[in-house]
């Protein structure tokens, strides 16, 4: 089955509107394509811009229509619309193969479809069917997705405070007065936490998906324990960011499954969930394993094991069973505040 699409890069002239700006101001907007637009970002599509065209020239155009707030990173130059796609890639840190882009043209579908096969390309006539398409329809859509395009823009704000910020990363990271708190799954939060199982492989331990059904059997059973993260600062909510699932034995807990979302990965609280579990089982007096599956994509979340003082102790086929060692584990950095849920119980 084809991969949800993430991120949708739109080109502009007679495919956002009809005819080419540079040659006439008075181009017109297809009102077939601002309802795709518009729907597409209530369910959590990312949208962006690589084209052929003056930027402050679009920019003023795209504000005329109030449509400027929908594209993340748009890419208006005058380069290669496949160098544009891979900036905006670069930018949201999300998979190439969860892209599509629309384009008018035959000749720029095929010099972007050339230098980046993986990504989807479509002619606007397809857009009218965008939205019966399964791949423009995630399975579930929660208040996370929703806000998803708000999220990104309060990243970008705080990425534009940070590169005029004159001080040390820590002494950034301590003024944004960051709250990570860890809860278990509720029933109103089992739909992002399988939307998170499914979109996130880069922090991804393991790479498996879960289903809502399988999440709630969880969740419910007094052998597994499911966790959710949240984080907040100082500038808005990051939204739900991270997951874990444990099974639960009488001597040893294992993680089946920990991952944490791309967006907060320069945030350096990727090992904050990591290092609470591992508290939580020191206290508990059982040892804590966990399964890691190693991928092309998620040697960073292999790292966060080994700083939290994981070592491997088993291979079973491709899974890899690491094991705490609890005399390293390190403190929570002091920039960030760890706060509990009121009901929570590992």
């Amino acid at each position: 089955m084809a991969a949800k699409i993430k991120c949708v890069v739109w080109d502009l002239d007679n495919t956002v509107w009809d005819g080419i700006l540079i040659e006439d101001s008075n181009v017109k907007i297809k009102s077939e394509v601002v309802e795709v637009i518009k729907t597409l970002d209530s369910r959590g599509i990312l949208q962006s811009i690589s084209s052929r065209n003056d930027y402050e020239t679009v920019m003023e155009k795209l504000k005329e229509f109030s449509l400027d707030e929908y594209f993340l990173y748009p890419q208006i130059s005058w380069n290669p619309k496949s160098e544009g796609i891979k900036r905006i890639q670069e930018l949201l840190n999300i998979g190439i193969d969860t892209f599509a882009f629309v384009d008018d043209q035959v000749f720029e579908r095929d010099e972007v479809k050339y230098k980046i096969p993986e990504i989807v390309c479509f002619d606007v006539t397809d857009v009218k069917t965008f939205l019966k398409q399964e791949i423009f329809n995630p399975s579930y859509i929660t208040s996370d997705s929703k806000n998803r395009r708000l999220l990104y823009q309060n990243d970008i704000k705080r990425n534009n405070i940070k590169e005029v910020f004159e001080g040390t990363e820590e002494e950034f990271l301590r003024l944004l007065d960051m709250k990570f708190i860890i809860d278990r799954v509720h029933e109103d939060d089992l739909a992002r936490a399988e939307e998170l199982t499914v979109r996130t492989h880069q922090l991804n331990a393991t790479g498996c998906t879960y289903s809502y059904e399988e999440l709630d059997k969880c969740s419910k059973d007094n052998n597994y324990s499911v966790l959710i993260s949240q984080l907040k600062d100082k500038y808005g909510d990051y939204g739900k960011i991270g997951l874990a699932l444990i099974e639960k034995k009488e001597t040893q807990w294992i993680l089946k499954l920990l991952l944490m979302s791309c967006r907060v990965m320069s945030r350096g609280v990727g090992a904050v969930m990591l290092n609470f579990i591992a508290k939580k089982a020191k206290d508990s007096n059982v040892e804590l394993l966990a399964e890691f599956v190693p991928t092309n994509r998620n040697r960073v979340m292999y790292i966060t094991y080994k700083f939290a003082g994981f070592y491997k102790v088993d291979q079973r086929e491709n899974v890899e069973i690491l094991k705490a060692d609890f005399n390293k584990l390190g403190e929570l950095p002091d920039y960030i505040q760890l706060m509990e849920g009121e009901d929570l119980n590992v």
